[in-house]
């Protein structure tokens, strides 16, 4: 109880000491804010981009696999990779017919600029060719319409369905379903549209046209073209079996000899995790690093103003040790005081972290028409302010340390003599 006391008086003094110095104690503090700014807009921002990253792999299909010539993610030897032998459809089909653990198997060969053109108005998109399966995924779910059958895929109907970039740039505020359009000069009737995958790496969906793989044949060819194979496995929890599977079929069907390195990638959501914890790296290293440098100038400061307080109530400090005040309670009292001139700081900080998390994602949303803002907090997290204050608080302490040691170990009668 009377520890409890000696706290609220502690507190007590400290709220007047700052009240009486206010200008003095917010300018001090103008460090404390700064590291306060970054440690927050910092948190946020690598919340945010874990917020993007998982809306980017839920549309890819975090239960997909791509068999490929490439590696989607850059690594390893270019050059080795481009002296592989195309993936042709006969093995991507070969493959399909040999898979037992995966939902479905989908041949995929892409054109990634051909010209689609409705009336007078052409546009360069991607023109994709795969089978019915594909409408199964996360990529091809759609806004309006329908994908079309295997029925369809079989006869090369010339039927499409359009990204949601295509839809708005050759129909801008009508409704495509039913309409043709030219896809290299043949015509194809649309039958759905594909709703918006704008998220990072996926905006090329919203920018291609999906037909039937017979339908490609016939409007593209298929000449020089490496093929990829789309696997859905049906869950995350079957991954790894229809990737071990999927590899022996793949080796065996392109003769690779036992021992030697695969001649093809497979690609999934996985590959590109390096990528982004690099870029969480870089984010948290630099943040840090500001940081820090703000919170020592910050505590420096503080820490200056704190002696300034100790010389300026050396006579008051006396008085206290004269009538009983113990070396702890003389400790405390500048402890709360230099961890209150940090808390002022964080307080002062929230807004202007909040003024640009605000300013950051409206640029995001309303200037660069950015859709994946949308899955991004426009408010600062409770936790991240939490962390703030208690960091600030951690400043605080270390930085009033020494100056209260000094106070604590005043000898009262010096204390009492000395004049200003």
């Amino acid at each position: 109880m009377r520890r409890s006391t000696e706290i609220a008086e502690s507190i007590r003094i400290a709220i007047e000491s700052l009240r009486m110095n206010l200008l003095r104690s917010i300018l001090t503090t103008s460090g404390v804010v700064v590291g306060v700014v970054l440690v927050v807009v910092m948190g946020w921002t690598i919340g945010g981009l874990d917020a993007v990253w998982e809306q980017a792999i839920s549309i890819m299909g975090k239960d997909m696999l791509y068999i490929d010539k490439w590696s989607w993610s850059g690594g390893g030897n270019w050059r080795l990779m481009e002296a592989r032998k195309d993936i042709t459809l006969q093995q991507a089909q070969l493959l399909a017919s040999r898979m037992e653990s995966a939902e479905c198997v989908m041949p995929v060969v892409r054109l990634w600029s051909g010209s689609v053109v409705r009336n007078n108005t052409s546009l360069r998109c991607g023109i994709l060719g795969t089978t019915n399966e594909y409408g199964q995924t996360s990529s091809a779910e759609l806004s309006s319409g329908r994908f079309f059958t295997s029925i369809e895929d079989y006869h090369g109907a010339k039927v499409v369905v359009l990204g949601e970039g295509v839809a708005k740039g050759l129909f801008p505020g009508e409704d495509p379903i039913g309409q043709t359009i030219k896809i290299i000069s043949e015509p194809y009737r649309i039958i759905g549209v594909i709703a918006k995958r704008g998220f990072l790496f996926m905006d090329f969906v919203d920018n291609q046209v999906v037909i039937p793989l017979e339908s490609f044949r016939s409007t593209v060819g298929l000449f020089e073209r490496s093929v990829s194979v789309g696997i859905k496995s049906g869950s995350e929890r079957m991954l790894d079996i229809v990737r071990t599977e999927a590899i022996g079929h793949m080796r065996a069907i392109r003769s690779v000899p036992p021992g030697a390195v695969d001649d093809f990638s497979i690609n999934e959501t996985q590959a590109f995790d390096e990528q982004v914890k690099n870029i969480r790296i870089g984010i948290w290293i630099v943040g840090m690093g500001l940081t820090i440098l703000a919170f020592i100038v910050g505590s420096i400061g503080i820490m200056n103003i704190m002696y300034v307080s100790v010389t300026e109530r050396t006579k008051e400090i006396g008085v206290r040790k004269a009538i009983g005040a113990r070396r702890n309670s003389i400790l405390l009292q500048f402890l709360i005081e230099s961890s209150l001139l940090c808390v002022i700081g964080a307080l002062i900080a929230f807004p202007f972290a909040q003024l640009i998390v605000g300013s950051a994602r409206y640029i995001a949303v309303d200037l660069l028409e950015q859709d994946w803002a949308s899955v991004v907090s426009p408010l600062i997290p409770l936790d991240l302010l939490m962390i703030a204050v208690g960091v600030s608080i951690v400043v605080g302490l270390l930085a009033g340390l020494l100056p209260a040691i000094k106070a604590s170990r005043l000898d009262p009668v010096e204390a009492l003599r000395y004049e200003q």
